[in-house]
């Protein structure tokens, strides 16, 4: 009587599923070391439970040599799974180039902002100039004004009284007039 063909599926019941897969690694190990003694041929068998733990085997030679001649005949293979995996780790090229593109919109605006500023600044320093010039003429007008009056005022004999208020001229009649500050030169 033949054995029942057994359907290829994930075992739900944890204990069955660890059950069967000890005693197929064993058996796959089993039928590894058999091909070896056969075939007269170098077999490494590695396997990593569902648990993360790693069984490895190895026939004919020990498992660094199998390894390391299995990565000299294979190394192209290996350089191209090492640059799809490196690949698959950065961004797509489109979302890479909108990326450069948004840094050279960013460095063109603060250019832009730097100009902007600057032309700003030189306006400002401008305009404060214009207004300082237009605050001396005014000035040297009430200077003059000034001496104008105090030359028409000197005529007259004046006394000098020195109060909490500042110093004023009182004419021979009693009235106070005050004397302007000198301003700022």
């Amino acid at each position: 009587m033949g054995r029942k063909k057994v359907e290829i599926k994930r075992i739900e019941n944890k204990s069955s599923r660890q059950v069967t897969f000890s005693k197929r690694r064993n058996g796959l190990i089993e039928k590894a070391r058999q091909l070896s003694i056969l075939c007269e041929s170098s077999i490494a068998v590695l396997v990593v439970s569902g648990s993360g733990k790693l069984y490895k085997s190895a026939s004919g030679d020990n498992m660094s040599k199998i390894i390391d001649r299995y990565e000299i005949h294979h190394a192209d293979e290996l350089e191209a799974l090492d640059l799809a995996e490196k690949t698959r780790n950065y961004l797509p090229l489109k979302e890479l180039l909108e990326i450069v593109q948004s840094v050279d919109t960013l460095i063109s605006l603060e250019e832009q902002l730097e100009t902007a500023l600057s032309v700003t600044r030189a306006r400002k320093t401008e305009l404060m100039m214009g207004e300082v010039k237009s605050l001396q003429k005014t000035e040297n007008l009430l200077r003059e004004e000034n001496q104008t009056l105090a030359s028409q005022v000197g005529k007259k004999t004046f006394l000098v009284i020195e109060g909490d208020r500042g110093m004023s001229w009182e004419n021979g009649s009693g009235n106070k007039v005050r004397e302007t500050l000198p301003l700022l030169k």
